[in-house]
């Protein structure tokens, strides 16, 4: 058992709620929540800011250490993310810096920057850890790994709702095909893909409501926790 309990690696698709989930298992079994698409919106936002090209890694690497990264306490379980004080939140859920953050983390040193930073905040466990490559990469140990999915119809309707929710624009077609070529990519990628684990359990969540999912995940976090 690590210092602060195990670790949870939720994994899954663009859109399947693992931050939502995430968040709520974490709040209920009082263990921290990271977000790792977070990091990756976090400098795909910098190099929007910035003019950066996303497809030019070492331009990318170098704009990563040039900056502050802290991850500061947010609101519930949640870590935000910082760069040079300034905290991201509403900017980091926008079209434009989710499409920039699929070009820069298929970048392998990018990818190999993000996993260090990850794998320190997760390594005395106690953390609900979302991302694409969780239990397959960052923490192949972890004590209970989740592959969460949905239909990619499924997703793009939710992520209509969340936009619409937080009062901006939203095209469900164009959604919709910008969902399936993550997944595409996410998938057929070199390094670290979108894959479920091994040992990972399958939750197909298209049919199922979030109290639902909550409720299966709470009840395998009890058996893998010894609780």
């Amino acid at each position: 058992m690590r210092k602060n309990g195990i670790v949870i690696a939720l994994d899954g698709p663009a859109g399947v709620g693992k931050s939502t989930v995430g968040k709520r298992i974490a709040s209920e079994v009082n263990y921290k929540f990271v977000s790792t698409g977070k990091m990756y919106r976090a400098l795909a936002w910098k190099a929007l800011q910035t003019g950066t090209a996303l497809n030019d890694e070492q331009a990318l690497l170098s704009l990563a250490d040039s900056v502050s990264w802290t991850f500061p306490r947010g609101e519930g379980p949640e870590a935000d993310v910082a760069l040079d004080g300034k905290v991201l939140r509403g900017e980091l859920i926008t079209e434009e810096v989710s499409r920039a953050s699929s070009a820069v983390a298929v970048l392998p040193g990018v990818r190999s920057l993000m996993k260090t930073m990850q794998q320190k905040a997760g390594a005395d466990g106690g953390v609900v850890m979302e991302g694409r490559d969780i239990g397959t990469n960052i923490f192949p140990d972890a004590e209970l790994k989740i592959f969460l999915d949905a239909s990619a119809e499924a997703r793009a309707s939710r992520r209509v709702g969340q936009l619409k929710a937080q009062g901006l624009e939203a095209d469900y077609n164009e959604i919709l095909a910008f969902i399936k070529k993550r997944d595409y990519q996410d998938s057929t990628r070199k390094i670290n893909p979108l894959k479920k684990a091994d040992d990972a359990v399958y939750l197909d969540s298209t049919n199922l409501s979030q109290d639902q999912v909550v409720e299966r995940i709470i009840l395998l976090f009890r058996k893998a926790a010894g609780r």
